[in-house]
């Protein structure tokens, strides 16, 4: 398992399961011949994408960010089409560094679309369930709201079976939520409702930007989605947080990079300096 220290900070990351998505998706109007030289594609278009959480202990806390795939959930249909190669592995990942699902404080949720929320919930005896029953699930309000109200474009990765079972325990947020040295912040972009975090302590900083920038190939802040739901909010959001991130030397974190869990760039922005790469 990989990990990195923020000050007093831990982050390690987990196995939360790997996916195969269309790579002229996930870079939308970039050329393929640029994309590929960076982030490689199979013969089907697809690029790999892990759904890794990162495990965050800091003050005797255990904090997730994002929960994985999930395990049994999707159809035979779902696992073709979104390339899946390896469900979620996460409470065995636990288990690894003596931890149960119990054991789970906070599940900080950057946005709830299938591939990130899809480990908030589990099927017992025919009925889906809290993954981690004692844990404060954190999201905006904006997401939180569209998770369970769903427009016609948003309902193909905002489902009942990963927010039913968890209504009770989600504290959402409006701009920022804090705890210690990590900050969520409200950005939108990807989706009306996603975050970023930030991460703060002993003259060190890591930046989780999630889905609006998904791997270290999409560092260009040009670079975003076809899936994103409003591509200019995450353009902006990439102008604001990159350059603050570079004039700091900070780490730039990633849940679906298959290459790279952390990386910092130089002050230019041209070159990666320092990684973290992941076992592959």
């Amino acid at each position: 398992m990989e990990t990195l220290q923020i000050g007093n900070v831990s982050l390690t990351w987990l196995s939360g399961g790997v996916t195969n998505l269309d790579g002229g998706a996930m870079f939308g109007v970039v050329p393929k011949g640029l994309w590929s030289k960076k982030y490689p594609c199979n013969e089907k278009n697809q690029i790999e994408l892990p759904t890794d959480p990162i495990l965050i202990q800091m003050d005797g806390k255990n904090l997730l960010v994002e929960s994985g795939l999930g395990k049994g959930k999707l159809s035979e249909k779902q696992l073709r089409n979104f390339g899946v190669a390896r469900e979620s592995e996460l409470e065995s990942s636990l288990e690894k560094v003596g931890l149960s699902v119990e054991e789970i404080d906070y599940v900080l949720m950057t946005h709830l679309h299938f591939d990130h929320a899809g480990g908030l919930t589990k099927l017992e005896e025919g009925q889906y369930v809290s993954t981690f029953p004692n844990a404060k699930i954190i999201a905006s309000q904006v997401e939180w709201d569209e998770m369970r109200n769903p427009n016609i474009r948003s309902k193909n990765t905002y489902w009942k079976e990963n927010w039913e079972a968890i209504e009770s325990q989600v504290v959402p947020f409006e701009e920022k939520w804090n705890l210690g040295a990590i900050t969520m912040i409200h950005t939108g972009g990807h989706s009306d409702g996603h975050s970023i975090l930030v991460i703060e302590d002993g003259g060190e900083l890591s930046i989780h930007m999630a889905d609006l920038m998904a791997t270290h190939a999409h560092q260009n802040v040009l670079w975003v989605m076809a899936y994103d739901d409003y591509p200019m909010d995450s353009i902006l959001a990439k102008e604001k947080w990159l350059p603050y991130g570079l004039g700091k030397n900070a780490w730039f974190t990633f849940y679906h990079d298959a290459f790279y869990r952390a990386v910092k760039w130089g002050s230019d922005g041209k070159q990666i300096v320092e990684s973290i790469k992941r076992e592959r």
